[in-house]
C-alpha cells in the first residue's frame, strides 16, 4: 500500500546543473540548480527554474542567455559549494579553482573543467510563483572527446553526471545500464 507524502517537489532523479551567467559588472557567476531539464525538441530547448532571491536570477534576465555546465562525480564538492554560496558575496570560480570560459554564442561563462556544456539563448521567462522558469534555446552543446562514444554521442558512463535526490538532499552517481530505450520493451508488443 502506498503512503501519501503530500504535495512536494519530488521527481527522481533530478539533474545537478551549474548555471553560468555574468553579473552587471561582468563578473562570472555559477549557481547549482536541480530544477531543470529538457522542455522542447525543435528548436532544442532546456529550462532552469531559479528563485527570484538568487543572484543568478537577475543576471539571466539582464543578459538574455546562460550556460549549463554538467560536471562529473569527482567534482561534486565544488558543485555543491556553488549551491551554498552566493555570487553576491564570493567569486565561485576562484573558490572552486574552476576556469571561466566566455561563450562565443551568449553572454555567459561556462566551466572549462566540465566535460559537457550547453549554451542557451533565453527565449522565455515564466513566473511560476517562488521560481521563474528560464527557457533557453540550445545554440550549442560542447563535449570533451573523452566522454564521447565511437559515434560522437555522449556516453553517460564516461560523463558520470551527478544527480540530486530532492527529498533527502543527497547527491548520487548513476547506476548500471538496464537496456536500450525503445528496444527493451519490444517483447511486450508481441503479447
Amino acid at each position: 500500500m502506498k503512503k501519501s507524502l503530500g504535495a512536494k517537489t519530488i521527481l527522481y532523479p533530478t539533474p545537478t546543473l551549474l548555471v553560468g551567467s555574468y553579473d552587471e559588472a561582468g563578473k562570472p557567476n555559477l549557481m547549482t540548480a536541480a530544477w531543470g531539464g529538457i522542455c522542447n525538441s525543435r528548436p532544442p530547448c532546456i529550462y532552469v527554474s531559479l528563485r527570484k532571491a538568487t543572484y543568478s536570477h537577475h543576471c539571466l534576465l539582464v543578459n538574455r542567455g546562460y550556460t549549463v555546465s554538467i560536471v562529473s562525480e569527482d567534482l561534486v564538492q565544488q558543485a555543491d559549494y556553488c549551491g551554498i554560496a552566493s555570487g553576491r558575496d564570493v567569486d565561485k570560480f576562484a573558490v572552486t579553482g574552476w576556469t571561466p570560459v566566455s561563450s562565443d554564442l551568449v553572454h555567459a561563462p561556462y566551466v572549462a573543467e566540465a566535460p559537457l556544456v550547453i549554451e542557451c539563448r533565453l527565449v522565455q521567462a515564466l513566473e511560476l510563483g517562488l521560481h521563474t522558469q528560464f527557457i533557453g534555446e540550445v545554440l550549442d552543446v560542447k563535449a570533451e572527446e573523452r566522454v564521447l562514444d565511437q559515434w560522437g554521442r555522449v556516453d553517460v558512463s564516461r560523463l558520470r553526471p551527478i544527480v540530486f535526490a530532492p527529498d533527502s538532499r543527497e547527491y548520487y552517481g548513476l547506476g548500471s545500464l538496464l537496456g536500450k530505450a525503445f528496444e527493451i520493451g519490444k517483447p511486450l508488443q508481441e503479447r
